[in-house]
């Protein structure tokens, strides 16, 4: 499809991928330990993201090492330090290769220097209430940026200071270039009162993203989680506590269907 994108034709072949032999089947086995969907971004517009936590190091090379050969990029979420370290010492700098990953940041995005380019369609703002939510944030970004939209990221504008919320939130529903934010991500944790309050200003589609900062009582995010399922915000949608990943796949598809484009596709 020379237009770069997902359709019922493409979602209807790539199901019918499935009932082939299991050899012309779209799933890379690697050992015992991993079954990779190589087709779930031409299927859904969604690309396969590597969760970390609870894999070896050499699991999650391995694992990237298959993925960057089926697209040329790969997100990596929740790399603790020793996973970070070998894939740096597998891809970076190997033929171009190189794996990005911002200090003390739990994702990390590993490219070929010939990896396809992705057509940029659509615009995510991403708000957080605190600085303490950017690692949250950050994931969000990569996945918005992995499916092809424009990002914008404003941090440390929470409840605790109403006044630094407005101009930025302006800003972002009518940029400069008069292309305003389809869909906004908001990462709030504490009482978890930003999205509320962006819901009811915004005439974009909100998703709120509760993270795990906060004093004990807060429950690691459970207050937040609780606070925005109970908004009073007709239309917020929230996903779970610390799921960057979520948050920054259905602002994708929200911003990328108002720009009137759908998902990606990887052929």
């Amino acid at each position: 499809m020379s237009d770069g994108l997902t359709n019922l034709d493409a979602a209807l072949a790539a199901f019918a991928d499935f009932a082939a032999p299991p050899e012309q089947r779209p799933i890379a086995a690697i050992a015992d330990y991993a079954r990779l969907d190589l087709d779930r971004q031409a299927r859904t517009g969604r690309p396969e993201v590597i969760y970390a936590a609870g894999k070896t190091p050499a699991q999650v090379v391995a694992i990237a090492a298959r993925l960057l050969a089926a697209h040329g990029r790969v997100i990596v979420s929740r790399v603790g330090e020793s996973q970070h370290a070998a894939l740096l010492a597998a891809f970076d700098g190997a033929e171009g290769t190189t794996v990005e990953r911002q200090a003390g940041y739990p994702t990390a995005v590993v490219r070929r220097a010939d990896a396809p380019s992705i057509p940029v369609v659509g615009h995510v703002g991403i708000l957080t209430a605190g600085t303490a939510d950017l690692p949250v944030a950050d994931e969000a970004r990569a996945m918005v940026e992995a499916m092809g939209c424009r990002v914008s990221l404003v941090a440390d504008v929470g409840v605790a200071g109403l006044a630094r919320l407005f101009a930025p939130l302006r800003a972002l529903l009518d940029d400069s270039e008069g292309a305003g934010v389809g869909a906004l991500i908001v990462a709030a944790g504490m009482d978890g009162a930003l999205p509320s309050v962006v819901a009811g200003l915004s005439p974009v589609p909100v998703i709120g993203l509760p993270t795990s900062t906060g004093y004990g009582a807060g429950g690691n995010g459970m207050a937040a989680l609780l606070a925005m399922l109970q908004t009073c915000a007709p239309g917020l949608t929230v996903v779970n506590i610390d799921n960057g990943i979520g948050a920054g796949a259905a602002a994708a598809l929200i911003a990328r269907g108002a720009a009137g484009r759908g998902g990606l596709v990887s052929r």
